[in-house]
């Protein structure tokens, strides 16, 4: 079943651009990374799946619901955080994490009992006193205490420590053994690589690659280091070129056998060729000669 999908979606904010033609399809049951720095059309796309903004053009269904004539029955049924924390001051955590629970019209109480002792949060603070981290986890409370079956996560680690960034996701594996859905939004690549099955590269509000995060890695771009020299070979292919001391460093994607004779008569003294890790493909696709057409 597709939980989440987009047919050209469009959003243009006057003259500025939004997402373009944005096609997106995300199974029941996946881990799904969408993958872009700030500005790519990450929390656009999110707004819109929502029904928070209306798209210029185009389609989004989330549950199999119309995103636009149905969204009070997508945001009753959607564990939803949004990229920023924010809360209204003077009301106490655990105030705020009732009201949440009454928007989904459930009952929450034990389940947000387990998250605030798993997340250390103290529920007797008023929300202004809270550092960006607690904040975030009470965000965090908000959108899994009623265990639905879809969760949409825009940038939700941003904030957190190392040690409460390991217990949410735990938290989210756990979600996911029990049948749900999760859609992440991120710029940290190495959580993408960690955690998720599929995965969909934004860039200027296009999708420029999707994929499995296993096949993304694969790509046919390798690192190489070259050992005793200070310069690249001249040869289409080469990109995110680093040097340093007598080592050199760059991201190859064209005829290996074109770069073996390119190599021959320069002082190597050693030399490694590489599969990159998801960071240097995301790098990769982030170039004109990484795109696909």
């Amino acid at each position: 079943m597709k939980i989440i999908e987009t047919k050209n979606l469009t959003k243009h904010y006057g003259k500025s651009r939004g997402i373009i033609d944005l096609d997106l399809v995300i199974n029941e049951g996946d881990i799904y990374g969408f993958i872009g720095p700030n500005g790519a059309g990450k929390s656009t796309t999110i707004r819109i799946l929502l029904g928070l903004i209306s798209p210029t053009s185009g389609q989004a269904t989330v549950l199999g619901k119309d995103c636009i004539k149905q969204k009070k029955e997508i945001l009753s049924s959607v564990g939803y955080m949004p990229s920023e924390a924010m809360f209204y001051n003077g009301m106490r955590v655990d105030e705020i994490i009732n009201f949440s629970a009454n928007l989904h019209k459930q009952d929450c109480t034990s389940e947000a009992k387990k998250l605030c002792d798993r997340l250390l949060v103290d529920t007797h603070k008023k929300i202004e006193e809270l550092s960006l981290g607690n904040r975030k986890k009470v965000s965090i409370i908000c959108a899994l205490q009623h265990k639905p079956k879809l969760y949409i996560l825009d940038e939700p680690t941003s904030g957190l420590d190392p040690l409460i960034q390991k217990e949410f996701f735990s938290i989210l594996m756990e979600r996911h053994k029990e049948g749900a859905t999760i859609f992440i939004s991120s710029h940290i690549l190495s959580e993408i690589q960690r955690y998720c099955k599929n995965a969909a590269i934004i860039r200027d509000g296009k999708i420029i690659v999707s994929d499995s995060v296993e096949m993304l890695s694969k790509s046919s771009a390798r690192r190489v280091n070259l050992h005793g020299v200070s310069t690249v070979p001249s040869i289409d292919g080469i990109l995110d070129i680093s040097q340093q001391n007598n080592t050199v460093s760059f991201l190859f994607n064209g005829d290996i056998q074109r770069l073996i004779s390119a190599l021959n008569g320069m002082q190597i003294t050693d030399m490694t060729v590489s599969e990159p890790d998801i960071e240097e493909i995301f790098m990769h696709f982030y170039t004109k000669g990484g795109e696909q057409k």
